[in-house]
């Protein structure tokens, strides 16, 4: 019994999706050019504009969605000078898992005078879903940087509830050589529950932060005189700006992020966000 369950369990791990990208950009000529693009397993990126001051790059899952068991890696550097707005080329699923977690490790560094716009889709969470995240960012004092994540706990829309899971987002921002944010984010066991709590997120199941460097006062401004569907939540200290935001179900909170990323983008968003 015992060499049955070790061979279920050898099958399983040999046959669990395993994917990574690494991707430099660097500025040459007025534009921002690939340098060295790295694909290995299910992961891919894609560039569907042309060359402008601000590369456009899209993440692409093969795999169809991420099941326990799953590892992937993104290893992304941005020269001095140079500009990259990275998204996804659709909102990741992150199915059930029998037991272990799938990992994604980030690894973000932007260079002098350069900046990054981090917006990829959505991760959506089925019930019983286990995804362990860690995301590690080093920019310059001179570069800039808005970073946003989602996560959407459920498609209520459908029917859909994650009773019970696992989350885990860790978050460490380094700016030249000081820490000046970090966040670790445990959801785990009955989740339905806890987001029913009126101090946790009021029976709401789709959650967002969106950090933005620098940061400023007239940024807050701006963002808190918007409307929103869901609870929206903005500071700034120390030259970073953090939003918070919590709707009801996935379609308000991305109303929401539209919203706010545009204001502290000043810009358009990438056109997959359309």
């Amino acid at each position: 019994m015992r060499a049955a369950t070790a061979s279920t369990a050898e099958i399983f791990a040999a046959n669990r999706a395993i994917g990574r990208v690494g991707l430099t950009v660097r500025a040459r000529e007025a534009a921002t050019r690939r340098e060295r693009v790295v694909e290995d397993g299910s992961l891919r990126v894609r560039f569907p504009g042309s060359a402008a001051r601000e590369l456009d790059a899209v993440i692409v899952n093969t795999a169809g969605g991420i099941a326990g068991g799953d590892r992937f890696e993104i290893d992304l550097e941005v020269g001095e000078g140079a500009a990259l707005a990275l998204t996804s080329a659709s909102a990741e699923k992150v199915y059930r898992s029998l037991g272990p977690d799938a990992t994604i490790g980030v690894r973000l560094a932007v260079g002098a005078g350069a900046s990054l716009a981090w917006l990829p889709q959505e991760t959506i969470l089925f019930d019983s879903a286990r995804l362990a995240r860690n995301i590690d960012v080093a920019i310059d004092e001179t570069a800039g940087l808005l970073l946003a994540e989602a996560v959407v706990f459920g498609r209520s829309q459908m029917g859909e509830q994650v009773e019970a899971g696992h989350f885990f987002d860790r978050w460490r921002i380094r700016r030249g050589a000081r820490l000046v944010y970090a966040e670790t984010v445990r959801l785990d066991g009955a989740i339905a529950q806890k987001f029913a709590r009126p101090a946790v997120a009021r029976g709401g199941c789709a959650v967002a932060t969106i950090l933005r460097v620098p940061g400023n006062d007239a940024q807050v401004a701006a963002v808190r005189a918007l409307a929103f569907a869901g609870e929206v939540g903005i500071s700034a200290w120390n030259g970073i700006c953090v939003t918070r935001l919590c709707a009801r179900d996935g379609a308000a909170l991305r109303r929401d992020l539209v919203q706010v990323l545009s204001v502290l983008r000043g810009g358009a968003l990438p056109r997959l966000w359309s």
